[in-house]
This record gives structure tokens, sequence and C-alpha cells, in this order.
């Protein structure tokens, strides 16, 4: 699994990192998605796919 956000689509509504602390995080100032880890173990491939279903702006995409 190969990961990637959209950083301007993204409307810092944190479902991201409800879904999948390990992989997404927030910036301080305008809590725009932080990608910490591209290729997420399997351990947290289902939480990341869970993550992108649950972002409203789309802001996530998932290479299988």
């Amino acid at each position: 699994m190969r990961v990637t956000v959209n950083q301007d689509k993204c409307v810092s509504s944190g479902q991201c990192v409800l879904n999948a602390s390990d992989v997404f995080d927030q910036r301080d100032d305008d809590g725009v998605v932080v990608l910490l880890d591209d290729s997420p173990a399997d351990a947290q491939q289902d939480n990341v796919r869970n993550a992108a279903a649950a972002c409203p702006a789309l802001a996530i995409d998932i290479e299988e």
C-alpha cells in the first residue's frame, strides 16, 4: 500500500487521525493533514482505508 495526501483539499476534519494516528497527524497551526508514513505496515492498512473513507474532502489517496 502507498498512501498520499492532498493538503490543498484537506478541510482539517481530523478523521484521518482518529482512524489512523500512526499514519496521519495534523499541523498545529491549521489542522491540515500531515502524512507520517506513506507505506504503512499491514496492521495499519485497514485503519488507513477507514481514514480515507471517512475523509470528507477525499484528500487521502491509496494505491494498493
